[in-house]
């Protein structure tokens, strides 16, 4: 459970989607309370969905290949080859020349009501949706899967907590680094996409394959 947690908390914080969007909302009027907002919400989400699934197997894993158990593996599985063939498929297209989305232009205007909602918008759910096919398995009497689940979140949380320090610690230097970063992640956007959900799909389907026939 732990390296599948670390696997997927890892592919969600690399996402480009939602950094770019970080990092445009740091670049606005009143950025660091809409970064703040953004990623409180973010955080919120991923400890929902742990709290939901802990509450739905009552913090005990499930016997191994009962009902509950295969689903979460079928589940773990059927996101691992989504994953994987959507990677296929972006990789395969031709490259489609793209501007930005349209709520970009007013960021400036957003409020941290948007800016929290943006965040629940792009977060990655196949990723959070296959995280929580995991925690299905965490024992809240094991002090270990309780870090793991701490990791897990904040692992997810990582690039977010990362920016919006160093932005509220050096809101000049971070200022030009981090659209930097932005123009980076925008020239590299498909290239990232197509290599994260095949390397996180493939993991997922090769667990989910050894999960149920194991």
């Amino acid at each position: 459970m732990v390296l599948d947690l670390v696997v997927i908390g890892t592919a969600i914080t690399l996402g480009p989607l939602h950094n770019s969007a970080f990092i445009l909302l740091l670049s606005s009027q009143r950025g660091a309370r809409k970064g703040l907002a953004f990623l409180l919400s973010w955080l919120a989400n991923l400890v929902a969905v742990v709290v939901c699934v802990l509450l739905l197997t009552g913090g005990t894993p499930p016997a191994h290949h009962s009902t509950a158990s295969t689903a979460a593996d079928a589940a773990e599985l059927a996101i691992g080859v989504g994953l994987a063939g959507y990677g296929g498929y972006r990789h395969r297209r031709p490259p489609r020349p793209h501007g930005p989305p349209r709520w970009t232009a007013r960021v400036d205007q957003a409020s941290l009501g948007t800016a929290a909602g943006l965040a629940w918008l792009l977060q990655p759910w196949a990723l959070v949706g296959a995280g929580a096919a995991v925690v299905v398995d965490a024992d809240l009497s094991s002090l270990a899967d309780w870090i793991a689940l701490a990791v897990y979140c904040l692992l997810a949380t990582l690039s977010l907590a990362v920016m919006e320090v160093y932005a509220l610690r050096a809101p000049a230097a971070a200022d030009a680094r981090l659209n930097a970063l932005r123009t980076w992640l925008a020239q590299h956007q498909e290239r990232l996409i197509v290599t994260l959900s095949l390397v996180a799909g493939l993991y997922l389907t090769a667990r989910g394959i050894h999960q149920l026939v194991a």
